[in-house]
């Protein structure tokens, strides 16, 4: 169920609201809004009667909430969520770029990356500092070492980092470093890494996993939601079918769909979509005019040496002209790019 506040309902009415909640022994979950504030409930097994918060000061109605995920449903949040890293918005009619290696492999690549995608109207810095990989010889990455020099990125460009976060264990070190955590593919059902993660105060997002559907997603943010962190945004990064053309199958054709299942933002992975490097700016292109908050996209500065995912990932010259084509689109659609 989901109790809906009147607007400019006071502290007071919200806290009263949370009290009535706990004390029928289920779990109160505030949702600021624009308007109003809502406030979810789980725990329940079954319908919540609603006669003991309507008689309650401030409250406006109570909605029964049908769909397994209350917290990511867009009956909780209809106008939808803006999420913030530094001055960086994602959400709320913004398109929003992140780009940089595939996984931080020395000072030299990643602050040269860094300032080329800076230059070239990135807004939040992507790097992997430790890389979980299907094979155990591959490059594991930098880890802390890797986070550090994220870090010093950082602090030369203003870009705000996104990193992967591998498991519970690194969590603390990864949180200390970085501004959004990243949760990958493979550890999208990882449900202690969702309960942890949502016990932090920093946005995640949430990538779709390699044969997951909508509904599997959509539950993995209601772990991170549930356990007290909203500020939850999903990436299509691809599923795994029949076909082999691509490394992945990128469902661009979901994202409408998922505009009215969820209020959380959308990001979109073409790099790891596709799998191949050319094939990018025409998936970040069509990611754009298909509604999608963002993307995701591997920029390496000599991607055929590049120690991991160099197929995919653009040259210098191939994420400059692809920032041009967006910047026109842009234009055309009526959305600024975050940052600009």
């Amino acid at each position: 169920m989901l109790i809906l506040l009147k607007p400019g309902s006071t502290d007071a009415q919200v806290n009263d609201v949370i009290k009535t909640v706990e004390a029928l022994g289920y779990q109160a979950h505030a949702i600021p809004g624009k308007s109003h504030t809502a406030i979810g409930i789980t725990g329940n097994e079954g319908p919540v009667d609603p006669e003991p918060f309507l008689v309650l000061q401030g409250v406006s109605e109570c909605i029964a909430v049908t769909q397994p995920y209350k917290l990511v449903g867009r009956s909780a949040r209809p106008e939808g969520s803006i999420i913030k890293a530094g001055s960086i918005q994602i959400g709320g009619g913004h398109f929003t770029v992140m780009a940089g290696p595939c996984a931080v492999e020395s000072k030299e690549q990643i602050l040269a990356t860094a300032k080329h995608v800076k230059q070239h109207g990135a807004a939040i810095l992507r790097g992997g500092a430790f890389k979980p990989r299907s094979s155990p010889y591959a490059f594991q990455g930098l880890k802390e070492d890797g986070l550090k020099l994220l870090e010093e990125a950082r602090n030369q460009t203003g870009l705000p980092i996104i990193t992967e976060v591998k498991d519970v264990e690194s969590l603390e070190k990864v949180v200390a470093h970085t501004d959004i955590l990243q949760i990958g593919a493979r550890n999208m059902q990882n449900y202690s890494l969702l309960e942890a993660v949502g016990e932090q105060d920093k946005p995640v997002m949430l990538k779709r996993g390699l044969c997951a559907t909508v509904k599997e997603w959509l539950m993995s943010a209601e772990y991170i939601a549930a356990r007290g962190n909203l500020h939850v945004m999903l990436c299509e990064r691809g599923i795994r079918t029949y076909e082999t053309t691509t490394r992945n199958t990128l469902d661009l054709g979901i994202l409408p769909s998922l505009r009215e299942m969820t209020h959380l933002p959308l990001i979109v992975d073409p790099s790891h979509g596709t799998g191949i490097a050319k094939s990018v700016p025409a998936m970040a292109r069509a990611a754009f005019a298909a509604g999608a908050d963002g993307i995701m996209v591997e920029v390496h500065p000599d991607p055929a040496h590049a120690l991991s995912d160099g197929p995919q990932s653009l040259n210098f010259a191939q994420f400059s002209e692809m920032m041009a084509e967006l910047k026109a689109l842009s234009k055309a659609l009526n959305r600024p790019l975050a940052g600009h």
